[in-house]
Parts: C-alpha cells; structure tokens; sequence
C-alpha cells in the first residue's frame, strides 16, 4: 500500500480556481524577446510530435515517492502535438509526474523556453527547471551549478503570478537568491512562453516575451539539463482545494546558443 492513511486525511476538493488578485503586469522591458535577434541559434527542439515520449531526448523522472505522493509513469503522456505531465489521484495513491534531459542533453549558457498552458488547480504546480548533476558537490556554483527555476506557478498567489528562482550547495549550508515574483495577465488562461536567457553574468526571466527579471547571483558555469515537472506539495492540507486530475499541457521546448 503507499498512501491509504494518507488519503483518508484528505478533504473532498471544493475549487479548481482562485480567486484573482488584479494585479497588473510587472515586466521591466515592455520590447519583445527575440533570440535570432540577439545572435542566437536554435540548437535543440522538441514539439512533441507522435503519441509517445521521445526518449532520444527525455526520459520520465524520479519515479517512486515525490513528497506527499509518487511520480509515476503513468501520468506522462505525449498528445495531440502536447507533453501531457499530469497530477491525479487513483485509488491509494496521490500521482505527480517530471521528465528531464539529465541522461540525453547538457548543455551551458544560451535561451531556454516552452510554451505551454498551466494547471488549473491549487496545490500541485507547474514548473520549468534547469538542474546540475553536481550541485551536492560544494558550495560554490560556478563550480558545482545551481538549480534554475525559470517558473513555477503556484495558484494560491493568483491566477495571473508565478515565481522564478536560483538554489544552490545543496547540503548543511544551502543558498538562494530568494523568490521572484512576476505578474502577468491571463497566465491561467490558454498557452503562454516561458524563457530564460543564462549568460556568465546573469539570468534573465521571460514570459512572453517580456523580461520581468534580471539576477545575478548564483551564477552556474557548468553544463546543466532541463526538468519539466507537475509537482506535489509536502502536506495534505495543500491538494484540499485541488481538482484532480489536472494537467501541465507543453507544446514545445526550445534551447538556442550563441555560435
């Protein structure tokens, strides 16, 4: 059994939305992104053509126990041009979901983005990340890298809200940049881009297509994989006003470089 005591804690979900806050959009260059433009070439694509996972490229992640439940292979699936990463709850157990490139791309520096459309719910969320395979190693992460959140959408912030992010010298001692918040109009709503430009002084945050934020600490120097993932919260009390099943639906992703 995995989680039968678990499940019996958890309250029946009310609500698949959340009340939006009005906020207004916070992006600090207004001019659309453009990678050709700024010198870059694309160097790796996915669009999710066929009916299944394209393993030359990703391979499912962490599956077995993620928090509160499991990532489990049955809820990646490839559709109808679209990566499916789906949260549910079957019989005895609360499901999650991630694929990632650490077994069939690397790579440093250059543009990052997906388009895709966010889950509808409250609890489990949507993100988009870029990991080193070295970052338990020490603590300094032009040397062992970092974690990269280029989003996460956490919908108890409101609709319109997600979150980016820098960790790094995971151990004793771990550091981050602290959470960025940007706002964006209709993020709950239909298919949006979601970018990271990583240059060797900076990273910098878009959605589509707008810049919302630049940081420099924690700068990765090292080559690093992408994660796409539909996570769990840590405790039951967070999935009580999600609506399962629900899905991360990614329409492509696409890495540039500069030659």
């Amino acid at each position: 059994m995995k989680n039968t005591l678990l499940l019996a804690l958890v309250i029946i979900p009310l609500s698949c939305t959340t009340p939006d806050k009005n906020n207004k959009e916070q992006s600090i260059v207004v001019e659309i992104f453009s990678p050709e433009e700024n010198g870059y070439k694309l160097v790796w694509e996915d669009n999710f053509d066929g009916d299944k996972l394209d393993t030359a490229k990703w391979r499912i992640r962490g599956v077995g126990p993620r928090r509160i439940g499991y990532n489990d292979t049955s809820m990646v699936a490839v559709s109808d041009g679209n990566l499916l990463l789906m949260y549910d709850i079957k019989k005895d157990s609360i499901l999650g979901s991630a694929v990632g490139t650490g077994q069939t791309f690397l790579t440093k520096y250059g543009y990052f983005e997906c388009r895709a459309q966010l889950q509808k719910s409250i609890g489990p969320w949507s993100a988009f990340w870029i990991q080193s395979p070295n970052i338990s190693g020490g603590e300094d992460p032009s040397v062992y890298g970092a974690e990269i959140d280029i989003f996460e959408y956490f919908k108890e912030l409101g609709n319109d809200n997600l979150t980016h992010c820098i960790h790094w010298a995971y151990g004793d001692n771990p550091q981050s940049s602290g959470q960025m918040n940007s706002t964006h109009e209709g993020l709950d709503e239909g298919f949006h881009t979601f970018g990271l430009e990583w240059t060797e002084k900076s990273y910098n945050f878009y959605i589509d297509g707008k810049k919302y934020h630049e940081q420099s600490k924690g700068i990765s120097n090292v080559e690093e994989y992408m994660i796409l993932s539909m996570e769990l919260p840590p405790y039951l009390e967070g999935i009580k006003n999600a609506c399962a099943p629900d899905t991360f639906k990614v329409d492509y992703v696409k890495v540039f470089k500069k030659q």
